[in-house]
């Protein structure tokens, strides 16, 4: 996770940085402000996702996550499949149910209640995927229309981009068991409570068990939904050192995550930490063959998604 909290002269270095080292994607947060960084240097995330595409090759691109706070699905989808062609089939789509705080006040619109908020979540996610999906969607729904909407020449990965739902709770975990190809967790729900990766291990075991009856309630094979965990700002220590980068891996992996994402160690506040850890781990990170999209034209066979690489 790389932040977009610095000018592109900087930010470049990180994201060529980050696929060297070895990660498999690299993502960055999809808000006009967060928190305690509201009035600093913040970026837009499409616009950095794309220029870090044309300074990298192999890693994938992520939003973790855009919500419908601040998009709209049809021309977030247009974005999102522009992108992918810009990468040549390196996107991985993000999307959450958006929380209040700065992105839901600065429009002046009321705090959506919580049974409305889910059901835009859900809306926003199905059209989302029919628009990545088709090159013509119509859709009628409470918080979203389509009319005769088209998406050509389509995405370049099939049948669409891989898109990863965030959900802490069953309603939100029966959406990415329907609909995506993983599901993300930051771990402890309540924003501002903080804990370190082991003692939230009995808390995404249950999340994990949760989401093993979301897809069997679906009809789906647990195993088909790649399981990611957010490594921060909820769930703590992980870069640390070297030592704790492993051991959090390692336990992550009995639980049955596919996925890990770490945050890049920024100099003061939120994910303080040594940028030299990195290079501590990288010996740990491999770049796994099937993750390196085909290049040069379309490909007419499914890309892998994120999912299935630590």
């Amino acid at each position: 996770m790389i932040l977009p909290d610095a000018s592109w002269s900087e930010a470049a270095r990180r994201w060529r940085c980050a696929e060297q080292l070895g990660f498999d994607h690299a993502w960055t947060f999809d808000h006009l402000m967060w928190r305690g960084l509201r009035e600093h240097t913040w970026f837009s995330a499409i616009p950095t996702l794309t220029a870090a595409a044309g300074v990298t090759r192999r890693i994938r691109l992520g939003t973790l996550v855009a919500n419908p706070n601040l998009r709209h699905p049809l021309t977030f989808a247009k974005e999102i499949m522009t992108l992918d062609d810009i990468s040549e089939g390196r996107v991985v789509c993000g999307i959450g149910a958006g929380a209040y705080g700065w992105d839901a006040e600065v429009f002046g619109a009321s705090p959506v209640p919580p049974g409305e908020r889910h059901a835009r979540f859900a809306e926003f996610t199905e059209l989302t995927d029919l628009l990545l999906r088709q090159r013509e969607t119509d859709y009628s729904g409470v918080h979203y229309t389509a009319r005769g909407a088209y998406m050509a020449p389509g995405c370049w990965q099939r049948p669409r981009v891989p898109i990863a739902v965030a959900a802490a709770g069953p309603k939100g975990m029966r959406l990415a068991a329907r609909v995506a190809d993983a599901w993300i967790t930051v771990g402890l729900p309540e924003l501002g409570r903080v804990a370190r990766f082991d003692e939230a291990e009995g808390l995404l075991r249950d999340q994990a068990r949760q989401l093993d009856e979301a897809c069997e309630a679906e009809g789906r094979a647990p195993q088909s939904l790649g399981r990611t965990v957010v490594a921060g700002p909820q769930v703590g220590g992980v870069l640390s050192s070297r030592d704790s980068f492993e051991t959090a891996r390692g336990m992550f992996e009995d639980l049955g995550f596919t996925d890990m994402v770490v945050f890049w160690p920024r100099r003061d506040g939120p994910f303080r930490g040594r940028e030299d850890v990195l290079d501590e781990i990288a010996p740990l990170l491999g770049v796994a063959a099937d993750t390196v999209p085909s290049h040069g034209s379309r490909p007419d066979h499914d890309v892998p998604a994120v999912g299935g690489h630590r």
